[in-house]
């Protein structure tokens, strides 16, 4: 047993019972983005969510404990992505990430935006052209220290 297979029994009750992340999210409390990020395997439940999560996908308790793990994070497995929605997101950093840099630089200075000290907000646009992804990150800036 691994934190992979739990991950892989979270995916496959979800598709056949037809599991949104959303109603997950209401049910353990948290927003669905840093939940589903959890329920895949990239963050870390504490115990009374672990429970909550088992009943929806019908988890062990040893299941459960992996939910509790600290997991190995950045688990794409190839370097650059396959996946073609995720492969955008690198297109998208190739071609603006130095912009995106030269721009936090500007506005804040030498340092960086937290991953750890951070939110996300992913909802649909409504467009007559077509529907748009709108997506919100805010991370802490955390500048560079002298010493």
């Amino acid at each position: 047993m691994s934190r992979n297979d739990v991950t892989e029994k979270i995916i496959a009750t979800k598709v056949t019972k037809g599991i949104k992340w959303e109603d997950v999210a209401k049910k353990v409390g948290l927003s669905k983005e840093w939940t589903t990020a959890a329920c895949l395997g990239q963050m870390a439940f504490d115990a009374g969510q672990a429970k909550v999560i088992g009943r929806i996908f019908g988890l062990s308790a040893e299941d459960q404990k992996w939910l509790q793990e600290v997991p190995y994070k950045g688990s794409l497995p190839t370097a650059v992505p396959a996946d073609p929605l995720i492969y955008r997101f690198y297109e998208l950093i190739n071609v603006y990430g130095t912009t995106i840099k030269a721009l936090i630089h500007e506005e804040f200075g030498d340092g960086i935006m937290s991953a750890i000290d951070f939110s996300m907000d992913i909802q649909r646009q409504p467009d007559p052209k077509g529907d748009r992804v709108h997506i919100v990150l805010s991370g802490k800036f955390l500048p560079y220290k002298q010493y």
